[in-house]
């Protein structure tokens, strides 16, 4: 029952959030235009950077098959390392240098990083299960 009732709070202050949110980019959107191309460079690039994450680890399944059969940590170390520098390879073309980057812009990029590094892992291990299971 308290689980339910605290899913059901979560999810009303989840929409509350989206809805002030939604209303306040309205805004701010529709007083600032010359922002809005900027946000959808931005997006795209996202976009881009995001289909590459994502695909890198399923296009290179061969890789992930050799690392099995090395049965070391150290290939594996350098297979998930190699995928993240090429991640991060990506987002640094995509954004052009690091010159004029505040803190924000930053973080984003390190949590984006990470969040690619946690991928890659989840979909090697995943593969590397296949593998092993011969599928």
């Amino acid at each position: 029952m308290l689980v339910a009732a605290g899913q059901f709070i979560g999810s009303k202050m989840v929409t509350a959030i989206f809805v002030v949110a939604g209303a306040g980019a309205v805004i701010w959107f529709w007083k600032h235009p010359e922002h809005l191309e900027t946000i959808w460079l931005t997006i795209k690039y996202v976009l881009v950077w995001m289909g590459c994450v994502l695909a890198l680890p399923w296009a290179t399944f061969f890789v992930t098959r050799w690392a099995v059969a090395q049965d070391s940590n150290a290939a594996v170390g350098v297979m998930l390392g190699g995928y993240s520098m090429a991640d991060f390879l990506v987002a640094w073309w995509l954004i052009g240098s690091m010159a004029g980057l505040g803190s924000l812009s930053w973080a984003v990029l390190l949590l984006g990083i990470l969040s690619a590094a946690v991928y890659n892992l989840k979909v090697c291990e995943y593969l590397a299960e296949r593998a092993e299971n011969g599928v």
